[in-house]
Order: structure tokens, then C-alpha cells, then sequence
């Protein structure tokens, strides 16, 4: 009787799990209606749950009913995994989001590594669980108490962050995410890698220049020892990375930071930003090749200027054109005083080549035109006008408006406009790609 009742169970219990891997739902249904018991079994060896092979399967029905019939979201198995990290593991961000919604906690480490789900989405270049997770972060009851700038820079059992794992994987889009959202871009590990590595250590040991532009332009710096006393520059050399250490080169020209005196604007339009951020990167992809010139490393060109006319640019239209460098279309708006400017101007105007540890405060920065301070800046918007002779006289009149400023700014002898007008960075740096971008993101609206 025994062995019989045994084999019965064993049946059962092999039966339950088959159906959840599969997706049987029916079936799954079933089973538990004729042995309620079986929700709580779990496999003989790594002891998972019905709710973890649901996550790790992406059997998003599956985990929806098991959730729904009151199973413990934050379940273990064997190596205190959560099914919320082998969801962020396998990239389900439908079984991510179930999970977060029925209150699973982001902040469960795991007894392998000491590893949370916000490390696993970064490891596996899970860019949309890491979103996912850090806004679940941010009205999570167990992350408010340990502040959501802790939990973005959380640490593993080596002392590796999210942000490690991201570089060290060649997960650039992870790495731009945390940044974003706060992670430490000079953070040092411990026994993770090299001891002492920060995330520019380790993108260079995997060789992504993409993570490599990312970190560089958050500031990041190239001259950050690890235990051992090595630059990034160096563990490039080393794992034979020939444009990633041309990169890090510290005698190179230093990259375009990631402006922080735009922490002191109220409010940043997304849209803003992402014009912004595009403009910077450029410049910097024009720096690299500056820099790679005459190598035997050359970097591919941006996307945008594949198959573009420069003459197209010009044709955008001329009434636009930006009056500090006559070269870009105006793209961000200043407010309160309305004066515009091209994305490349605006980061002339407020970014620095290199950070400043020392510096206690920061000026926030004026407009160049009224010496306003900056509250916002905004997307330029753009209006359709009909093909009219009093479209043209208005045109002609916007031209020579910007004229005749630009005339009153030149005779006054305008400092900031001078020294705006003189920065080497952006001159004409790339002008005609970056006037592409603008170029591009007007004819999309």
C-alpha cells in the first residue's frame, strides 16, 4: 500500500511540474483541484516551486494563476533564488511585472552570489526587467526604507553593483539605464574582478566600446586605480582591446562629460534630454575619431549621416538656424526668456571636458543671450506654414530679427557669447551630422 501511494504522489508530483513547464493550464487546474497539496511541492534537487519553473518558462498564464491562487511571490528554492530573479534571468518582463504587482520583494538576495533580481536584469542585459524593477523601486515599500540611490547601487556578496555586472557583460543600454537613474559611475568592487575595479575597469576587460563611450561621458575617470594599480587603460592593453585602450589613453583628449550643471534646471523636457544626450555622444564619437585617426582602429560612423546630403541640412529651414554658431538647427528652447539654441550650443553652454572633484558648488547656467538663468529647457516647437507671400515676409522678418540680435550681442561685447562662441569642443565639431540630427527630428514631428 505504501509503495503504491507513493508511486501515486510521484506521478502527481511529476505531472504538476510537466504542466506548468508546458503551459497546460487545464491540466495544471485539474491536478490541483484533485490534490490541493501539490501547490507546495517542489522538485527533488534545486527545490523549486511550481511558481519558479513558471518564471523561469515565461509561462506568464501559468504564474498569473498560482499568483492568484495565493502563492507566496517571494517563495525560495535551493539557492534562495526568488521567481522574481529567474523572470529578470530569462528577460519575461510579463512575468516581471506579475511579479511586482503581487508584491514580490526587489530586495531578496540570493545564496549563490548575494544577488538581488535588479542584478540579474543587468548581468542578462535585460534592459526592460531593469526598467521595470527600478520603477517598482521607487513606490516599494522595503526599498523607500533604504533609499531607492542605496538600492540603484546595491551590492552583491563581491561587492559588485548592477552597474558592474552591466560593463563587465557589454550590456551598454543596461549601463546607460543606471546611470540614469543614479548608479555610482566610479563605484570600486571588492572581490569582484580585479579587487579596487570600477565599471571602466571592467568594460574594458570586456572590450565594449559602447560601455566604454557611456561611462566616459558620465564622468567616469580614466586615471581610477584598482587594487593592483592599474587604469582602465592598462586592463584594455592587457586583454588586447586596441580601440577601447586608444579610448582610455590618458594622454588623449579628454571626453565630453554629461553636463551637471543641468542638475540645478527644474525641469529637463525628455524630449530635451534626449536631444541633448545624442549631441554629446556625437561629439564624442567625432573625438574618438580624431583620436583613432591614422590607427588600425577605426570606429563605424553614426547611422544618421549614412546617405545624407550635407545640402540638405541648409534646407531645413534657414529662419532656424541657430545664432551662436550659424551652423545647427535650433532645437532647444531656454525658458522663462524663450531665446533658442542648437543642442550643440546648449551643451557648449553647460558642460564641462572633465569633473571637477574639488568643486563644492556648482553655477547654474545663464542664457548667453539675456544672462537669464536657466529654469528649463524644452523642445523647440515647430509650426506648419502655408506656402504664402505672408509666410515669406515672416520669414524675412525672423531673419532679420536674429540679425539685428545677433549685431546687438557682437557690439555689446557679450562675454558669455564670446567665450560660448569660441569653445573648440563644439565648434565645428561634427557640425554637419549633428545639424543631421536636427535635421531628422524636425521632419519626424
Amino acid at each position: 500500500m505504501g509503495l503504491t501511494l507513493s508511486c501515486t504522489t510521484n506521478h502527481h508530483h511529476h505531472g504538476l511540474f510537466s504542466a506548468v513547464h508546458d503551459g497546460d493550464l487545464r491540466l495544471l487546474a485539474a491536478l490541483l483541484e484533485a490534490h490541493p497539496s501539490l501547490l507546495h511541492q517542489t522538485t527533488p534537487y534545486d527545490r523549486h516551486s511550481a511558481l519558479h519553473v513558471a518564471a523561469a518558462n515565461a509561462q506568464i498564464e501559468i504564474l498569473s494563476t498560482l499568483l492568484d491562487g495565493s502563492v507566496n511571490p517571494d517563495v525560495l528554492n535551493r539557492h534562495k533564488q526568488t521567481p522574481l530573479m529567474l523572470a529578470a534571468m530569462r528577460g519575461s518582463i510579463a512575468c516581471v511585472e506579475k511579479l511586482l504587482e503581487a508584491g514580490a520583494n526587489v530586495l531578496m538576495f540570493d545564496g549563490i552570489y548575494g544577488r538581488t533580481c535588479l542584478h540579474y536584469a543587468a548581468y542578462h542585459g535585460h534592459s526592460s526587467c531593469l526598467k521595470a524593477i527600478l520603477s517598482a523601486a521607487q513606490s516599494s515599500p522595503v526599498a523607500a526604507s533604504w533609499g531607492f540611490a542605496r538600492f540603484v547601487n546595491i551590492r552583491d556578496g563581491k561587492g559588485a553593483t548592477p552597474l558592474h555586472l552591466a560593463a563587465r557583460q557589454r550590456r551598454s543600454e543596461c549601463v546607460h539605464i543606471l546611470l540614469d537613474s543614479g548608479a555610482l559611475v566610479s563605484a570600486s568592487t571588492g572581490g569582484y574582478g580585479c579587487p579596487g575595479s570600477t565599471p571602466l575597469h571592467l568594460a574594458a576587460r570586456g572590450g565594449s566600446l559602447e560601455c566604454i563611450r557611456e561611462l566616459l561621458a558620465w564622468g567616469a575617470d580614466r586615471l581610477h586605480r584598482d587594487a593592483s594599480g592599474r587604469i582602465p587603460y592598462m586592463v584594455a592593453l592587457k586583454h588586447k582591446h586596441g580601440a577601447c585602450a586608444s579610448l582610455l589613453n590618458p594622454t588623449s583628449a579628454e571626453p565630453i562629460v554629461w553636463p551637471s550643471p543641468l542638475k540645478f534646471i527644474s525641469e529637463l523636457n525628455p524630449e530635451a534630454k534626449a536631444l541633448l544626450e545624442q549631441a554629446l555622444m556625437d561629439a564624442n564619437r567625432e573625438r574618438e575619431k580624431s583620436i583613432l585617426k591614422g590607427s588600425v582602429y577605426s570606429l563605424p560612423s553614426p547611422s544618421h549621416s549614412d546617405g545624407v546630403p550635407d545640402d540638405n541640412v541648409s534646407e531645413v529651414s534657414e529662419s532656424e538656424l541657430c545664432c551662436i554658431c550659424f551652423e545647427q538647427v535650433c532645437t532647444i528652447e531656454v525658458q522663462n526668456c524663450s531665446h533658442q539654441m542648437c543642442a550643440q550650443c546648449t551643451l557648449a553652454l553647460c558642460c564641462h571636458n572633465k569633473p571637477n572633484p574639488s568643486t563644492a558648488c556648482l553655477t547654474p547656467p545663464v542664457c548667453p543671450f539675456c544672462r537669464s538663468t536657466i529654469t528649463r529647457l524644452v523642445v523647440v516647437k515647430t509650426e506648419c506654414h502655408d506656402e504664402t507671400d505672408q509666410d515669406s515676409v515672416d520669414i524675412n522678418c525672423s531673419k532679420q530679427n536674429k540679425s539685428r540680435k545677433l549685431r546687438n550681442l557682437n557690439d555689446s561685447g557679450s562675454s558669455s557669447f564670446k567665450g560660448l562662441s569660441s569653445v573648440s569642443s563644439f565648434g565645428k565639431l561634427g557640425s554637419r551630422s549633428s545639424g543631421r540630427i536636427a535635421a531628422e527630428w524636425l521632419d519626424k514631428q
